[in-house]
């Protein structure tokens, strides 16, 4: 092998050696760091299981009717994993087509009557369906049907048991995800566009532009979130889209006060100067150059933002001013069944509160997570 062959041989072998990889830009370390934290990664997990769960709805709950509220006042409190006979009836009531997507979004009423049963006794081409009452003796109504109209019958268990109305309990805990999760959704998407407008603005301008928007910072900071968030209700009213936006309207301050901090510290950088030299206008300098150097600030604050919505729209709800009846929610599901928490039914208000935390520890661990993942010191 000659001279040449030789140099150009170790020539490529030196580039290979030193040619930079993904594996080592600062995403995919930031990555690396985040998967090697295994709590943070499990309550990523979490989380994204409430998102199926939630996304699916319908299509996957096992009561299906809109909002979950079939009731059968006769299975009341039932304890979890109870089994129950139900015979299906046709009845012959006019019921709408729905297609899949409908039904996933809204759910679907019950095409058939559903009978709680007890026992069924066959008189000639009629069938006696004596109802469930769960008593001792059992007592029930008897509905004496024709065998046609008997469309199925089995046995459905209710594996979370049921509340005070006779509803499933599992089915309101996974539709009520979708409240929570919707909330932390929206009202976080208002925090980062007031918020990053803002505080951006306040660091990129200085002088009497930050004076004032540090002003309107430091008032609402002033005031309990709480009850800021109960006053916009009410000015608002009550109802599923008023909670989205009273939640969102008080929670940018956070995400102001960081971006105009991080704003602050970066501004005079030379890639800042350089585009204002070349005649960038404010607009494409804040959102194109600066901006993206602080996603990771952004991105950490926003996670532990989403837990404290989901906690506010919790609390609006057990005060009876956030999501109304009947949609499912878990500050209501709270609410309704707190009173059961002395008598031998506490899992009612156990399971929900239960789902709070898990969902708002989840969002909390992967926002410790992101932190140190995206922490430059550590790089």
């Amino acid at each position: 092998m000659n001279l040449q062959a030789l140099l150009s041989r170790k020539h490529r072998c030196f580039v290979r050696q030193t040619a930079p990889t993904r594996s080592t830009s600062l995403s995919g370390m930031a990555w690396r760091r985040f998967a090697q934290n295994k709590l943070s990664v499990a309550s990523l997990a979490v989380i994204g299981l409430f998102v199926i769960v939630a996304l699916l709805g319908y299509l996957i709950t096992p009561d299906s009717t809109p909002y979950c509220n079939q009731q059968y006042l006769e299975l009341a409190t039932l304890k979890p994993m109870s089994r129950v006979q139900f015979t299906y009836v046709d009845d012959q009531l006019p019921q709408p087509t729905t297609g899949w997507l409908h039904k996933m979004l809204h759910g679907q009423p019950l095409p058939y009557t559903a009978i709680p049963t007890y026992r069924t006794t066959a008189v000639g081409d009629s069938v006696d369906i004596e109802s469930y009452t769960g008593g001792t003796p059992n007592e029930g109504e008897v509905r004496r049907v024709a065998r046609t109209q008997i469309v199925d019958s089995k046995v459905r268990t209710f594996i979370l048991g049921t509340d005070s109305y006779g509803r499933d309990v599992l089915s309101m805990i996974m539709i009520g995800s979708r409240v929570s999760l919707s909330v932390g959704f929206i009202a976080v998407l208002i925090a980062l566009v007031i918020g990053i407008t803002l505080g951006a603005l306040a660091a990129y301008y200085g002088g009497w532009v930050d004076n004032l928007i540090t002003w309107l910072i430091n008032v609402v900071w002033s005031i309990p979130t709480v009850l800021l968030v109960i006053a916009i209700t009410f000015a608002l009213g009550k109802g599923f889209w008023q909670v989205f936006i009273a939640v969102g309207l008080t929670m940018w301050v956070d995400i102001a006060r960081v971006v105009r901090g991080q704003v602050y510290s970066i501004k005079e950088k030379e890639y800042v100067e350089a585009a204002r030299a070349l005649g960038f206008s404010t607009f494409r300098t804040i959102f194109r150059h600066i901006l993206p150097n602080i996603t990771g600030a952004v991105i950490v604050v926003t996670a532990s933002n989403f837990a404290s919505a989901i906690l506010l729209e919790a609390g609006l709800s057990f005060l009876g001013i956030g999501v109304q009846p009947p949609m499912p929610s878990w500050g209501t599901m709270v609410k309704e069944n707190y009173s059961y928490i002395l008598l031998d039914s506490a899992y009612l208000a156990l399971l929900p509160g239960l789902a709070i935390m898990l969902l708002v520890l989840a969002f909390m661990l992967l926002g410790n997570g992101l932190r140190d993942a995206l922490d430059i010191k550590k790089s």
